[in-house]
């Protein structure tokens, strides 16, 4: 009997399979408001829907496979055919189904579209990891799967999608938006550093101060991100109203200062701890040779801790990273801007591909901190 060497591929497939026959590929509204009717993956042209069936099909034989490398090689292929096929569909339904003259229609990405693609993406993430890619080899598949894109969108694909509407709609907008997104991420990483580094350094020169620092921003962790910015209002509103020059700057109840603050508070806790484990496993037998060498407290650290420790604190710091991006979506809500703004634009108008067009850059921007942390990560090791 043939053994499957793979069983989440098969998984993944059978889950795939499931949601192509029984799972609306393209949602079809005449507006916004309106009820849709779901156009399953088989209205697509037969070429595009035979390739996603194809693409999702080949996890099954690749499942068998005994080579580890020639199997994690062979599932890249397939994610990223399944992935292609998937987007040439979508893009191709929606365009046959888009009569002239109605610009109200919506086209929208229904759930069996993104089961797939979601698929796809997973398989080729585990696949990516599996096959231990070196460096060059992960940003070619990254720049391969991204070129499919693009070449794609300027054939004009996708112009029949209500999220490439949407997009074109607002792309002004847009582009205000995710650099606001990105200077309260990094904004926020500054502050948080600057504020943690201290904190860290007296940790570890004190271990008495470690539970209290520990708990403290804990409790701050505890706190929903929505709260936190309400909390923040006031103090920093009665601050801007006694100082003038604090309000000159831009410090207000409401904008970019609550929201940087806030996502600082929330990125202390994890890279606090983060930096104190990474400096605190740096083996005892290696710091106390320093010392016979004679080293001093701010030379063991520049010179011995930190270059130890360095992948541990860029661990720590991927994470903050990627929990920053995801938060500042909320502060939008108290005018700080960014790709919130049209997450709850969206909602208010009932709009989906409203909120897609703030969610899914937001979850990109994530997936790219993530994969740049890795690669620099990699680095560092060897």
């Amino acid at each position: 009997m043939t053994k499957v060497h793979d069983r989440v591929l098969v998984l993944l497939c059978c889950v795939g399979l499931v949601t192509t026959f029984f799972a609306p590929f393209l949602d079809q509204a005449p507006n916004r408001l309106a009820s849709s009717t779901p156009l399953p993956l088989l209205n697509a042209p037969g070429f595009e829907a035979g390739a996603v069936i194809l693409g999702l099909g080949l996890f099954m034989p690749i499942a068998l496979l005994t080579s580890d490398r020639v199997r994690s090689l062979a599932t890249i292929g397939a994610s990223v055919l399944l992935l292609w096929a998937c987007l040439a569909a979508a893009g191709h339904l929606a365009a046959l189904r888009a009569p002239s003259g109605t610009p109200a229609m919506r086209l929208s990405l229904g759930p069996s579209f993104w089961s797939l693609a979601g698929i796809a993406v997973l398989a080729l993430l585990d696949a990516a990891q599996r096959a231990r890619l070196g460096l060059g080899a992960r940003l070619g598949l990254v720049g391969l799967v991204v070129a499919g894109f693009i070449l794609m969108a300027r054939a004009g694909t996708f112009d029949s999608l209500s999220l490439t509407k949407e997009f074109l709609a607002h792309r002004a907008e847009f582009a205000t938006e995710l650099w606001r997104h990105l200077a309260l991420v990094c904004a926020a990483l500054l502050l948080a550093f600057v504020v943690g580094v201290p904190l860290v350094l007296a940790i570890l020169r004190n271990d008495a101060l470690r539970g209290v620092v520990l708990a403290s921003l804990g409790i701050v962790q505890t706190i929903p991100s929505i709260a936190l910015f309400g909390l923040l209002m006031v103090p920093l509103s009665s601050l801007a109203s006694a100082v003038p020059v604090v309000k000159a700057i831009g410090v207000e109840g409401v904008g970019p200062a609550p929201a940087i603050i806030a996502l600082a508070l929330y990125s202390l806790f994890p890279l606090v701890r983060g930096f104190t484990v990474g400096l605190a496993e740096v083996p005892f037998a290696v710091k106390d040779a320093a010392r016979g060498l004679g080293f001093d407290r701010r030379r063991m650290l520049l010179e011995i801790e930190l270059p130890l420790a360095l992948p541990a604190l860029l661990s720590g710091l991927r994470v903050v990273t990627i929990q920053a991006i995801g938060l500042a979506a909320v502060a939008a809500l108290i005018g700080a801007g960014g790709l919130g703004t049209f997450v709850f634009q969206g909602i208010g108008q009932y709009a989906l591909d409203l909120v897609l067009l703030g969610a899914i850059p937001i979850v990109l921007l994530a997936l790219a901190a993530d994969l740049a942390f890795q690669l620099v990560i990699g680095v560092v090791r060897r």
